[in-house]
């Protein structure tokens, strides 16, 4: 029987599981100290000068930062085709429109020249993509911004710790930054995600509204020393907290963070080598100086390759290796295919990419041999 290498695992270590079980044993197994503490560290990390609110989701985030943003019904957010649903899915949360741009060839991020073509009188806001580790163009994107009055939310839930013109994302000009820390991410709290943002204003109202809409800190009400049960209701909010147990993982896997990408970036390194000479395109690179957090190393099958994307997915499971395509694009899925009379043809790049896409092992606890083993799977899948 073929021993099945994962497309991906979490590196969860000791110090991840006691703060797990110090979190049970203090009673405090919801919203509490740990989440507390993870926001602050996060904010650490940063570098500082921001707030950090943490969501049970990078959707939440997404989601309470376009409400924070004014975001409502008629309004136009414009982003990329090239993405999972969940970038588009909270525009309509809002009862606003999404609106779709293709990608550039060369990042495969949302292409800023297709944005600007897209910009209406009801464009609202952008939500830039950083696809599988590497920084979307946001110098042009924040420019574009600027120019024509319009928000930024930046859904970073690939790219933590990426920089982009030598800063941290989270630490731009843009109104929010949201990451992602779901089991197959950078780092992971298991389901989880961080709202990062310079401005109090949308800080205050993100925790407000991921909480019930209630104008007090539960973890605050339920330790106080005196009577502190009276609170308000002042929006109609959601359940969008972090548990304590949640938190305690993140604690210590934002601490690894630094060392997770500098082993990811090994492994992608790895295979840039082993498969330069093969008919495939390897993934795009941070532009020079800057940090690429390697999510996902995303391959495509050059026009010399003598199999389908769908045959060499089939023979590399064949061989006992997990695989994943990113992504199939919102253009193609019946929900947002049919509501905004979407076609292949307006998106001439993503179509092409996810044809022949499809993404390798990437993971901190792969060995060398684990990433040898999939190279020489890659060109048995080829022949």
């Amino acid at each position: 029987m073929i021993n099945f290498l994962p497309f991906a695992l979490p590196d969860i270590g000791e110090d991840e599981i006691a703060e797990v079980v110090d979190s049970l044993r203090s009673g405090w197994v919801t919203t509490g100290p740990k989440a507390k503490r993870f926001e602050q560290d996060f904010v650490e990390f940063m570098g500082g000068g921001l707030e950090a609110v943490a969501v049970n989701s990078a959707t939440a985030g997404l989601h309470l930062a376009l409400e924070a943003i004014g975001v409502g019904p008629g309004d136009e957010v414009i982003t990329t085709t090239h993405t999972f649903t969940a970038t588009a899915e909270v525009i309509r949360y809002m009862g606003a429109h999404p609106v779709f741009v293709d990608v550039s060839a060369e990042s495969l991020c949302i292409d800023p020249d297709a944005v600007v073509h897209a910009i209406t009188p009801r464009t609202k806001a952008i939500i830039p993509v950083h696809f599988a580790g590497r920084a979307a163009d946001m110098s042009a994107i924040l420019a574009i911004a600027r120019q024509h009055g319009l928000r930024v939310v930046e859904d970073a839930a690939h790219a933590l710790p990426t920089t982009c013109g030598g800063k941290l994302l989270g630490t731009l000009e843009s109104d929010v930054t949201v990451f992602s820390f779901y089991a197959n991410k950078t780092i992971t709290t298991g389901e989880g995600g961080m709202l990062v943002t310079r401005d109090p204003a949308i800080a205050a109202r993100a925790r407000i509204m991921r909480l019930h809409g209630i104008n007090r800190d539960a973890f605050d009400r339920f330790t106080a020393t005196a009577p502190s049960w009276y609170y308000e209701i002042v929006a109609p909010g959601f359940k969008y907290n972090l548990t304590d147990i949640a938190a305690s993982l993140g604690i210590h896997q934002l601490r690894k963070a630094n060392a997770f990408q500098r082993r990811r970036a090994e492994i992608a390194a790895r295979y840039d080598v082993a498969l330069a000479d093969l008919p495939i395109i390897c993934p795009p690179h941070a532009e020079d100086g800057d940090c690429h957090s390697w999510h996902l190393y995303v391959i495509q099958l050059g026009d010399e390759a003598r199999v389908t994307r769908d045959v060499f997915l089939e023979r590399m499971f064949a061989q006992g290796i997990g695989m994943s395509v990113h992504y199939i694009p919102l253009h193609l899925h019946p929900y947002w295919r049919d509501a905004y009379k979407l076609t292949p043809e307006l998106f001439p790049v993503s179509q092409r990419v996810y044809e022949r896409t499809c993404s390798l092992p990437l993971y901190t606890l792969m060995t060398d041999a684990d990433v040898d083993r999939v190279v020489v799977a890659v060109k048995v899948a080829l022949a």
